[in-house]
């Protein structure tokens, strides 16, 4: 049989109360009896409150904050932005261009307020390459998964193995490919496009 969620246990459950209390405690370094005796209160209340089987009073979250040097508000703060996308496997599709051309796959979902775009992209064997747009700066990271990937910018050249990884940040215009005949596989994460670029 399901357990009742109270009103309050539901109007509370955002805040993740027992969360950021386990989470100060473990930034602090504490053990639960040694938070008991600082707090005065029980073990076995303290373990209640961080596994949420109990909600905590306004006065026991008052001595907490007082052990951790935080406010109550460090528990009930609004976030100012709080984006959380999943993309299953299955519902992960890709676009290729033409035959034996690149394939992207996006991994997130670029709503509005999306500040990255989260990539796999897979490169034939043979050197078909993708372009980065150098009319504004480059931002991002490439991780190879599989295969050797040829990163060029502004004459120079780098051979990148599974498992290197790149990070960028240039005004020159970039370019990478497969660099051999074997595919190539990367996890690019990159600014989101947005208009006007």
């Amino acid at each position: 049989m399901p357990k009742t969620v109270s009103y309050a246990q539901w109007s509370l459950e955002p805040y993740c109360i027992g969360l950021k209390l386990r989470s100060l405690r473990t930034q602090k370094r504490l053990t639960l009896s040694r938070l008991a005796t600082e707090t005065g209160l029980s073990t076995a209340l303290l373990s209640k409150l961080e596994t949420d089987r109990m909600i905590p009073t306004l006065p026991t979250l008052a001595t907490i904050c007082r052990v951790y040097g935080v406010g109550l508000s460090y528990f009930f703060g609004e976030p100012s932005r709080h984006t959380l996308a999943i993309t299953r496997k299955a519902h992960l599709q890709g676009s290729t261009r033409g035959p034996e051309s690149v394939k992207i796959t996006p991994l997130n979902v670029g709503g509005s307020g999306c500040r990255i775009a989260a990539q796999m992209i897979e490169f034939p064997p043979g050197g078909t390459s993708v372009a980065i747009d150098a009319t504004y700066e480059s931002n991002g990271l490439v991780y190879v998964l599989e295969g050797k990937l040829r990163l060029e910018a502004g004459g120079m050249q780098e051979i990148l193995e599974a498992g290197d990884c790149a990070c960028m940040e240039s005004e020159m215009p970039l370019a990478w490919s497969s660099a051999d005949k074997h595919r190539c596989r990367v996890l690019a994460v990159l600014p989101a496009a947005t208009k006007g670029k």
